[in-house]
């Protein structure tokens, strides 16, 4: 069984316009609960899209942060439990009640925004690439100035050329993901590293009681394994899974090892469930 074409929508919530993408299941094997996806920095929805298809047996919801991809550019800076509170509303409106959270990178740090804000609602947390914000092990320098450099997303022979570099691990599946990048604009990238500025789940995280599974790249050039081991340590009920040869990008390059770990994480919680 495979997901319809995901249905995008402009939605505008707390006075913030989005554009907002959701895949809908089909079929008796529909999961319980949905996918609330927070994507990379300056990522738009189209970079999930293959992940997001290959998640054929559950909904999976994910917005454009502002002043990214169709997400029109933000009037006034934001913070972390700003977009956390639209994402809850996001999903209301949506018809949802409890439901699973995953975010990737910049991503990974408002999933556990969102989670520990709204643990009320959430069951399950899976952070991939992600680290505890200010207090993290850094990457790599020559891959972190890559970051900073724009012509990641406009030049696609800069892409190719320095995508090693940037993300490490495979380069399978990269030329898919090359094509799928929008850039996002000036204000909207500035807007996301202005929201992360000084924040940190250092203090959080030991009270997190929501379920969680960590998945780091032992090659990631951006955001060391290290940092995942940290995750670990901090919040009681996490279990830590390495991709080995994983890049910044294994969700893209390892697609097949991800979503079955995913799948197990998320259904062996539903199975234990049924069988109590």
């Amino acid at each position: 069984m495979k997901l319809i074409e995901p249905e995008f929508r402009m939605v505008t919530i707390d006075g913030r316009t989005l554009r907002m993408a959701r895949w809908q299941a089909r079929g008796a094997n529909r999961a319980e609960r949905p996918l609330l996806f927070f994507n990379g920095i300056g990522a738009n929805i189209e970079l999930i899209a293959p992940f997001a298809a290959r998640l054929a047996h559950r909904d999976v919801v994910t917005f454009d942060m502002p002043g990214v991809g169709g997400s029109p550019d933000p009037m006034v800076p934001y913070r972390p439990w700003m977009m956390a509170r639209i994402a809850d509303q996001l999903m209301t409106d949506l018809g949802y009640d409890r439901i699973d959270v995953m975010g990737v990178s910049w991503g990974g740090a408002m999933a556990q925004q969102f989670a520990f804000q709204y643990s009320g609602r959430v069951d399950n947390l899976i952070l991939a690439a992600t680290s505890a914000g200010m207090v993290m092990v850094p990457g790599k320098f020559s891959a972190l100035s890559k970051m900073a450099d724009p012509r990641r997303y406009l030049d696609p022979n800069f892409m190719a050329k320095n995508f090693r570099t940037l993300y490490g691990g495979s380069l399978e599946g990269s030329t898919g993901h090359m094509s799928r990048v929008s850039p996002p604009s000036t204000t909207g990238y500035l807007y996301q590293l202005m929201a992360m500025a000084g924040w940190t789940s250092v203090a959080f995280l030991p009270f997190m009681p929501v379920r969680t599974m960590i998945m780091m790249g032992d090659d990631d050039n951006i955001v060391p394994v290290a940092n995942g081991r940290i995750l670990a340590s901090l919040i009681p009920n996490a279990t830590l899974e390495i991709i080995k040869g994983g890049g910044h990008l294994f969700l893209v390059s390892e697609p097949d090892e991800t979503i079955a770990l995913i799948d197990a994480f998320l259904g062996g919680e539903t199975k234990a469930r049924k069988a109590a």
